[in-house]
């Protein structure tokens, strides 16, 4: 499982000109799952980023997280998170997970997400969707359950 995670002012998703997702503050996921992963790697996922010292305190030092923060988060499904552009000029997608398991553990992420107390909005599993994202800092992470999980 891989995710960008994105400080933001705001963000939001636009599906055929109408807004189906915004958030004023907080993180705007980008999220991507491969072959491999399982429930594991999202309760992993979730319980870093729910715990990710990313927002500043009052001394402008990076001490809080986003439930300490108060901040909402904007989650967006992305399969090219996993692209393999080793070879040639286009990219490969093989490394992604099909829409019948990721879906599934997108859902999943997005529900223990909430579950922490923090407000969640998606987009649209597998449609075209247009991200505005206004980030903050900026402040981009990168978490890859295979990567921290030792896989």
């Amino acid at each position: 499982m891989r995710v960008v995670a994105q400080r933001c002012y705001e963000a939001s998703v636009t599906i055929d000109d109408e807004i189906v997702g915004e958030i004023a503050s907080g993180l705007c996921l980008l999220v991507g799952f491969t072959h491999d992963d399982t429930e594991e790697d999202v309760k992993y996922i979730a319980k870093k980023i729910v715990g990710l010292r990313i927002f500043e305190d009052d001394s402008e030092k990076m001490n809080l997280s986003i439930q300490d923060f108060g901040g909402a988060i904007l989650s967006i499904s992305q399969f090219t998170l996993y692209a393999d552009v080793k070879k040639g000029r286009r990219p490969s997608f093989t490394n992604s997970a099909g829409p019948d398991v990721a879906s599934g553990l997108y859902d999943l992420f997005n529900d223990l997400l909430g579950r922490e107390g923090i407000i969640v909005e998606t987009g649209v599993f597998g449609a075209s969707m247009d991200v505005r994202i206004v980030n903050h800092g900026p402040v981009t992470i990168i978490l890859d359950s295979q990567e921290l999980l030792g896989k």
